[in-house]
């Protein structure tokens, strides 16, 4: 059997609008979770504190112990059952950004905690307080230790966009499946939709490496 990328062809106007939707959900479920992240990691930090960190502890183990597409399925099918009715592309960014801040709070946390204590301990004893040393002295540095890990994050959300077309979201995969309908050319359209997907992922890639070569160079911090 000899390949047909013509349906392809004949498609790609609707599967490029399909790419400008996974990047629009990618990217606003992409700052959701950095800052769910960054608050449930610094919530993270002081176990004294019982009932924040025992919030966020547990916002962690359920969100990273349940398959993404449950918790989707849940915000999509559940929330009608309790009287809340939410669209599909807002169900969509709720899930994947709720999902990516779990994990992004991990990485915030052992970000945070691979600094040596002693600075924050002498930034104290020079007046400063928790916030601005944590804003001025932890922070920069340990961005710098995040991006390797945050890019690793910030391309698996990418792929695990593809489960929002289950929500009937007119995202890549979903406008592939249309042409896989009309024309039964699964193979092609496959081929030509995970083409997409390395292409959004590798330039998401080259543009983390660059930015942590910023850093690291002291251009940003």
């Amino acid at each position: 059997m000899s390949l047909d990328f013509v349906p392809v062809l004949q498609g790609w106007p609707d599967l490029a609008r399909g790419a400008l939707i996974t990047v629009e959900i990618t990217a606003v479920s992409l700052l959701m979770g950095c800052v769910l992240g960054l608050l449930v990691g610094m919530g993270r930090l002081n176990p004294k504190k019982r009932v924040r960190y025992g919030l966020c502890t547990t916002y962690v183990t359920v969100i990273r112990g349940t398959p993404l597409l449950v918790q989707l399925f849940l915000l999509f099918f559940g929330l009608p059952e309790l009287n809340i009715l939410l669209p599909a592309f807002v169900c969509g960014i709720l899930g994947l950004g709720i999902y990516s801040g779990a994990y992004i709070s991990e990485i915030v946390r052992g970000a945070i905690q691979s600094i040596e204590k002693g600075q924050m301990e002498a930034a104290r004893s020079l007046g400063m307080s928790y916030g601005a040393a944590m804003r001025t002295i932890i922070l920069p540095q340990a961005i710098v230790r995040m991006i390797p890990p945050l890019g690793n994050e910030f391309i698996a959300l990418i792929k695990n966009s593809a489960l929002v077309s289950l929500l009937t979201i007119a995202d890549l995969m979903h406008e592939g499946q249309k042409i896989i309908s009309i024309s039964y050319r699964s193979l092609e359209v496959y081929l030509a939709i995970a083409v997409v997907y390395l292409v959004l992922t590798s330039l998401t890639s080259m543009a983390l490496q660059k930015i942590e070569r910023h850093l690291r160079a002291g251009g940003a911090v």
